[in-house]
């Protein structure tokens, strides 16, 4: 029983470990949010270059999810994470000490390309060295790690600011200490980001490649090691054999293993959620609800703090979904998860529609956004990374990650762009309603083509795709 126990622990701390990229990309992500005026007024910035600080880092994420998974692929995992975090602490570092815009643009990039980095590898590195009844919340745990993040950065911002506005209040304007954290708060905010990245490099040393990769690659001896500290002894061998059995199986190598007809319905499942999952709104209420809050009026208090809400309630949703995904399982958190995205967005098309005839508060809309944020966390943001991670031949798990983590950044930039166009071409009734029809194709594919994939193994996930490709068929 002890040892059993010390296994598990094993599993947790390495999944701990490879979810500290989650929570660089959550708090890279939304740091920006307090940080744009500043800049913009500290170099006097027009709105084109405005509009490309803040989306430097998607093109840097697109750029790092491109080359990622084949990266990882050759080199392993491992190296990947390295690579990871190192561009997230010269991203925070060069922020900080940025003497103009051109400098900051360069460091936001090199921080974008860590969050692709680590979007497709981090779940990636946890799947492989899950036990297959514990994969989804650990899996999880990475989407948990975004939450904490992005609530890491509301904080942040909000603490920072009213130290800066102390530190002013005093007197201390002068002095590199002070320019940091009073006179300019935003190097601040932007350079908190590398102490969570040098931890993440320092820890790094401490885990172990991924031991499926290990054995790809002909290194059963060291994978052995790894998997008898996870499984134990007799239970390594069998994982070792049932990886080398698929890789028999695995007749062509690279991309054309992706266009077998199995794995090329798992890959457009992918794609297709990665996508959808973009075009339902979840970024669209994240990045624009404070604008939202203040064109309805809600926000005259304190705009951060409302961002601190939804943050929070992003996270205590997601801790939620990680204790019940392998046992409720990934389809059914879809089902009632994207039931309650539907019913919150057509709710605040209504609120738009008809709440000021019918003299509504403002605090619904509140209720209905926070609604929105705990059905959508507790489903599709749970459950994507899990369903990416663990879809796809061990070969070119990574190259087949980057593609559908592609698709899912390109959804984040095409929502990014849109969103303030169909706020005032569609209204913002007309596009929450959109939101809601986008919610409809998502959950006919988890229903008619996704498989269920809780409790089974990598390769009994495998092996059912191999078997829709000889045109058998599992229970869905």
């Amino acid at each position: 029983m002890k040892e059993h126990s010390n296994q598990i622990m094993y599993v947790i701390w390495l999944s701990v470990v490879a979810s500290l990229g989650g929570f660089l990309f959550g708090y890279d992500t939304a740091v920006i949010s307090g940080t744009v005026d500043h800049v913009k007024t500290q170099f006097s910035l027009d709105d084109m270059m405005t509009g490309w600080y803040v989306g430097c880092a998607l093109a840097g994420s697109i750029a790092g999810v491109v080359f990622a998974g084949s990266l990882s692929d050759k080199y392993g995992r491992k190296v990947v994470l390295f690579i990871s975090a190192f561009l997230f602490s010269i991203s925070g570092i060069g922020c900080m000490i940025a003497a103009d815009e051109v400098q900051l643009v360069i460091a936001r990039i090199l921080g974008g390309v860590g969050i692709g980095v680590a979007s497709v590898i981090s779940p990636m590195y946890i799947a492989e060295i899950s036990i297959p009844r514990f994969r989804g919340r650990l899996v999880s745990m990475y989407q948990l790690a975004i939450t904490v993040g992005f609530l890491g950065a509301y904080l942040a911002n909000y603490g920072l600011l009213n130290y800066s506005e102390t530190l002013i209040a005093k007197g201390a304007t002068a002095g590199l200490y002070n320019k940091i954290f009073a006179t300019e708060a935003w190097r601040g905010m932007l350079g908190m980001e590398a102490v969570p990245a040098v931890v993440f490099l320092a820890v790094l040393f401490f885990i172990p490649e991924s031991p499926r990769w290990l054995i790809v690659k002909g290194k059963e001896a060291s994978a052995s090691v790894i998997l008898q500290k996870i499984y134990g002894k007799e239970q390594a061998a069998v994982e070792i054999a049932n990886v080398k059995n698929l890789i028999t199986q695995e007749t062509d190598t690279n991309w054309r293993m992706l266009l077998q007809p199995g794995f090329r319905l798992a890959l457009f499942i992918g794609v297709a959620l990665a996508m959808l999952g973009q075009l339902m709104g979840v970024n669209a209420v994240l990045y624009y609800g404070p604008t939202i809050f203040k064109e309805s009026g809600l926000s005259s208090g304190d705009s951060l703090f409302y961002q601190v809400m939804v943050g929070l309630v992003n996270m205590l949703t997601t801790v939620l979904a990680l204790i019940i995904i392998d046992k409720v399982g990934r389809k059914q958190l879809v089902y009632w998860g994207v039931s309650g995205m539907i019913a919150a967005l057509l709710l605040i098309g209504f609120y738009f529609s008809m709440g000021t005839e019918l003299h509504l508060s403002q605090v619904y809309l509140l209720v209905f956004f926070l609604f929105y944020i705990f059905a959508c966390a507790i489903s599709i943001c749970a459950v994507i990374f899990v369903l990416l991670s663990e879809m796809y031949p061990v070969k070119v798990r990574g190259a087949a990650m980057s593609i559908a983590g592609l698709s899912l950044w390109i959804g984040t930039y095409l929502i990014g762009q849109l969103t303030p166009v169909m706020l005032t071409t569609f209204s913002p009734a007309g596009t929450f309603f959109f939101f809601a029809v986008m919610c409809i194709p998502y959950i006919l594919i988890v229903w008619k083509l996704l498989p269920e994939t809780t409790g089974k193994s990598l390769e009994e996930i495998e092996e059912m795709w191999i078997d829709k490709a000889k045109g058998g068929r599992h229970k869905a």
